[in-house]
């Protein structure tokens, strides 16, 4: 199967959508997967949204199979300008496990770097993103605010893009920013 990365298309605005929210709605339920879509519209309606660090893989067919975003992130209201936040990301279901993920944010790991951002953070499974170069970013610092339910603490990771970016990077992550997550909170 022929595979593209491409940077976010008006074409694939709804695709992308629908991939989302069909993929979260598969692993978790209905309302998990609308309220991903719904968090990808906040963010592409707010002044951190990165058009450039948006990403869909297609097929030969030209159809969606892949996603990814990158947006600007701030700590404390710092470092907005060095710090990115991965979210979401998925996979086609019937495709997981063939890569599309890791090439996808190898990608957007390579035009975040050449942009000049100096660390990426995630929330999720250490298992997936461990392998990616990401660590837990209490490590570092980078706590969870109280409003956040991790299920452990590893769960919320840094990657440095830059070596040492993180020797001034530190506080408390805090979404209030995004009014989904304040909703769903």
């Amino acid at each position: 199967m022929k595979r593209i990365i491409k940077t976010m298309e008006h074409q694939y605005l709804v695709p992308s959508l629908e991939l989302v929210e069909d993929v979260f709605t598969k692993s978790d339920s209905k309302e998990e997967g609308q309220f991903v879509r719904r968090f990808v519209e906040e963010i592409r309606s707010k002044k951190y949204y990165l058009p450039e660090l948006e990403f869909v893989m297609t097929n030969e067919c030209d159809a969606v199979i892949g996603y990814a975003m990158f947006s600007r992130f701030h700590i404390e209201g710092k470092y907005e300008d060095e710090l990115l936040i991965l979210t979401p990301v998925a996979v086609k279901t019937e495709l997981q496990r063939q890569h599309i993920s890791k090439e996808l944010l190898e990608h957007g790991f390579a035009k975040a770097q050449a942009l000049g951002f100096k660390a990426i953070l995630v929330e999720g499974n250490p298992k997936n993103y461990n392998p990616r170069g990401f660590q837990s970013s209490y490590l570092f610092g980078i706590t969870a605010g109280p409003n956040i339910k991790l299920p452990r603490p590893e769960c919320l990771m840094i990657k440095e893009l830059e070596e040492g970016a993180l020797e001034h990077i530190s506080g408390v992550v805090d979404y209030s920013f995004y009014e989904t997550l304040v909703q769903e909170g």
